[in-house]
């Protein structure tokens, strides 16, 4: 078993601020013992506007986002999700939204680039989201070999796409960790009920980080970060505020509900999905 945690922040327009409160909470996790620690997305800012993250973009592989989560992941000796870094896109006005991944040395093993973005309007309150504005979307599915277990990588929005979590199980994923900022109104609608789903329907683990509270731009973010078994059990919560959510998982206990209830083995395919 290993011991893994999700942090919970809500970020401000001040990359240096948030920075600060990532090293606190990283600092805070390791020190209680995780050996995976997972930052929410945006965790490096929640700007005034959408175009601020496009002016601090990163070459890949070298910036100062980049290189604070090198460091924190080699201090402390863990592996860490960076929730998203904002990497330099092929348009010039946008950004990739780039969940990456560093092993206990500080070396960078993983990218997820963020596929599904969030264009919606809420009826509920008139907000709208142009997502693919400021960000170019991904085009490949990450699942990674971790000493704990098999990593899968999402994002936010994601969240609502069933079949991309079933393609990462089906690549063997048994814990995938998916950083978000979910809106409070779709938060407290539908995020509970669809983490703890995606943890089911692939008898999975979800390690669940995310934005939760008063943003300077006016923004509301849900929380509710949380850590969920393959029985689709929360083994750790916070409803909201900066914090860290912990929990034990047993990548074990994967093979063992997958050989005892072999839900992926009994998929029919009626549609052309991977």
């Amino acid at each position: 078993m290993s011991l893994v945690a999700a942090i919970q922040m809500a970020s401000g327009p001040k990359v240096d601020a948030n920075l600060i409160e990532a090293a606190r909470l990283i600092g805070l996790a390791a020190s209680k013992g995780a050996k995976l620690v997972a930052l929410p997305e945006n965790f490096f800012l929640m700007g005034m506007k959408e175009t601020d993250k496009v002016a601090i973009r990163e070459e890949d592989g070298d910036g100062p986002i980049q290189n604070f989560l090198k460091d924190q992941a080699s201090k402390h000796g863990i592996w860490l999700v960076g929730g998203t870094v904002p990497l330099k896109a092929v348009a010039e006005n946008k950004v990739r939204a780039a969940c990456l991944v560093y092993n206990d040395q500080g070396e960078r093993i993983a990218r997820y680039d963020k596929i599904h973005l969030f264009d919606v309007s809420l009826s509920e309150n008139n907000e709208t989201y142009s997502e693919s504005e400021t960000t170019e979307s991904g085009e490949n599915m990450v699942v990674i070999d971790t000493p704990f277990c098999k990593l899968g990588l999402a994002i936010c929005y994601d969240l609502r796409f069933p079949e991309m979590f079933r393609y990462m199980a089906r690549q063997g994923a048994e814990v995938i960790v998916m950083p978000s900022a979910f809106t409070d109104i779709t938060g407290k609608a539908h995020w509970e009920t669809l983490v703890r789903a995606r943890a089911i329907e692939n008898l999975a683990y979800m390690i669940a980080p995310g934005q939760g509270g008063f943003h300077a731009n006016g923004r509301q973010t849900y929380g509710d970060s949380m850590i969920v078994d393959p029985w689709g059990r929360v083994l750790d919560r916070l409803p909201k505020g900066s914090g860290v959510v912990m929990a034990e998982v047993d990548c074990r206990q994967v093979k063992t509900i997958r050989s005892t209830f072999p839900a992926l083995e009994h998929r029919k395919v009626f549609c052309d999905l991977p």
